[in-house]
């Protein structure tokens, strides 16, 4: 039976690296190697146990090979991820249950290190975050490094393929690893089967602006080596076998996103003001210390969220204070930096690898996480303020409390932080004693108590992402409901507009630092209800700044006042959209109907 020929053929994924690129299929086929599970006596114990450390010594050499071959600085600033895998490799918990699997259960290496890896993999699968979900990745990739030492001697590298001419790189999946040792004189994107916007390879793919889409689903069955492909990174679209019109319509496009990516990059350069004077912070929401260089370059003026939960998440032990400053202590050394903003843990202790007693809960979403597992595990809260007042000696830190419900929880927050506070002084430990001290507004019942809860804290950062949800009463991952999630709905704005009206009449500032910030949709609705501050993704920097400085902000407020006027999200959104495609054409395209 001949194979089938695909003209034309359009796959949907995720656009995780911006950019068009065409060229030829160079399919990475490793497949899984499959392990044999056999029981051992106990005096073959130690030989296995010999056969894992070795396999672990010979991963590591592996991976410091990669990092000394890495060609140029831009890939070196993404050795870290390379490191971080090497740490998980030498991590006692990590080998000793490994080694300890072996021992209890009379198994061989392969058997005892896939089931302690499907461990630490379920706890990741529990988190409800993407970002911190796809960190269970990282684990995967060592198990997949491992296995294939263990069972062929070495593992298999990109390297080891013969790519030939410049070619788009297919496979079901690339570690980071794999990756950060891509030849971009020969490759000019890849696509891969599975995969999130958040996994380090994508990251690393962003850093190294490859044009890259993953999470395709099955690409590796349907194409063959030297098909052509389109890759668009985008869209998150990718075409097998493009007709002549086809590839034509995609260079022209191409050629347009490269004038855009270099506009933007000029105005990622420029202050966020309006024509008529109104200036609005941008700033960047990150979680890899690596990542500082990248909101630099996108203009970002300070770091409006950084994420802690992936500190929690892959060890056995919890971190301690000492682990907390040496992460900040980097963050605050960053001097291009006006700000940064360090949000405290913000998951559940069922979502922990390390141990914590925990009740189980029907609705772990809506229970004992965030700032009320702070409250409860004192000990855990303090090792991080701790870390963050130690690290705060050496830049502009503040500090962001998560999920607060009530005025309370942030009393008893400002209680343990002049604890911490006490304790670092009487130890003549240094620290900024006026770091600023915020709070997360993500609830509807700190909207409507915002009045109050300005007058106890230094800021507010808004976080739509769960604002919304739990305001309208949906889950956006629940494809049943995910349609009523609208940022524009009237009580979502109504929310926001008395928050920033409670915060400046006690003359504090107020963030936004939800995925509505980085939709340069919003970003005139957002100027109209004055907020002081905006946190995005970087990439989506220098587009907001470009929508900032094309507008008037009495023009805005204008805007949102018709906004308000409108019965629905729908509507308002439709008035939205088509105003800005009026203004910005070659942005926005213009919408008839919802």
């Amino acid at each position: 039976m001949s194979e089938e020929v695909f003209i034309n053929k359009v796959l949907k994924g995720i656009g995780v690296s911006s950019g068009i690129t065409y060229g030829r299929v160079r399919l990475l086929e490793r497949g899984k190697i499959p392990i044999n599970k056999r029981p051992i006596k106990e005096e073959q114990g130690d030989k296995e146990i010999l056969k894992f450390r070795n396999a672990i010594k010979h991963a590591v050499e592996e991976l410091n090979g990669i990092k000394q071959t890495m060609p140029d600085d831009e890939m070196r600033k993404h050795s870290f991820i390379i490191d971080a895998h090497m740490l998980i490799l030498q991590d006692e918990f990590f080998t000793n249950a490994v080694i300890n699997t072996i021992k209890e259960d009379k198994i061989n290496a392969e058997w005892a290190l896939d089931i302690v890896v499907s461990e630490f993999l379920s706890s990741f699968e529990k988190v409800e975050d993407s970002y911190l979900r796809e960190r269970g990745q990282d684990i995967k990739y060592i198990y997949d490094r491992l296995v294939r030492i263990l069972v062929k001697g070495k593992s298999s590298g990109i390297n080891d393929f013969n790519i030939k001419g410049k070619m788009i790189i297919a496979a079901h999946d690339l570690s980071p690893a794999d990756t950060i040792q891509l030849n971009l004189n020969k490759i000019s994107g890849f696509i891969t089967d599975v995969g999130g916007r958040t996994s380090h390879t994508s990251i690393v793919a962003r850093a190294l602006e490859i044009p890259a889409v993953v999470g395709v689903g099955n690409i590796t069955g349907l194409v063959k080596n030297n098909d052509t492909i389109i890759i668009d990174g985008d869209e998150g679209v990718a075409i097998i076998n493009p007709t002549k019109e086809v590839k034509k319509d995609y260079i022209v496009k191409q050629i347009h996103l490269k004038v855009q990516r270099r506009e933007f990059l000029r105005v990622a350069k420029l202050k966020p003001e309006t024509r008529d004077g109104f200036k609005m912070k941008v700033g960047a929401n990150i979680e890899l210390l690596a990542e500082m260089d990248i909101i630099e370059r996108y203009g970002a003026q300070g770091v409006g969220l950084y994420r802690t939960e992936y500190i929690y998440l892959s060890r056995k032990e919890l971190p301690t204070e000492t682990d907390h400053y040496h992460i900040y202590k980097k963050l605050s050394e960053n001097k291009a930096m006006e700000y940064i903003t360090i949000r405290t843990l913000d998951i559940g202790g069922d979502k922990f690898v390390s141990n914590i007693e925990m009740p189980k809960e029907i609705n772990p979403a809506m229970g004992l996480r965030a700032i009320r597992l702070c409250i409860k595990e004192v000990g855990l809260f303090k090792a991080q303020l701790k870390g963050i007042l130690r690290a705060s000696a050496y830049g502009p830190l503040k500090i962001l409390i998560p999920m607060i419900s009530g005025i309370d929880e942030v009393r008893r927050a400002k209680a343990i932080l002049a604890e911490c506070m006490d304790e670092l002084a009487r130890k003549k430990i240094e620290f900024n004693k006026d770091m600023k001290f915020g709070i997360m507004i993500e609830v509807p019942s700190t909207c409507m108590i915002s009045d109050k809860l300005a007058s106890e804290v230094d800021f507010f950062s808004i976080g739509t992402n769960d604002l919304i949800q739990y305001t309208l009463a949906i889950d956006r991952v629940n494809e049943y409901v995910s349609y009523l999630y609208e940022p524009m709905h009237p009580a979502v704005l109504k929310m926001i507009k008395q928050t920033v009206e409670n915060a400046h009449a006690h003359k504090i500032e107020v963030a936004l630092c939800g995925e509505m910030a980085g939709e340069a949709l919003y970003v005139p609705v957002l100027m109209a209800l004055e907020l002081d501050e905006i946190s995005m993704n970087a990439y989506s920097i220098p587009k907001a700044k470009k929508i900032i400085r094309g507008l008037d902000h009495s023009y805005c407020k204008e805007l949102l006042d018709e906004i308000l006027k409108r019965d629905s999200g729908r509507e308002g959104n439709l008035l939205l959209r088509n105003e800005m495609a009026r203004l910005f054409p070659n942005d926005f395209i213009q919408c008839y109907e919802e």
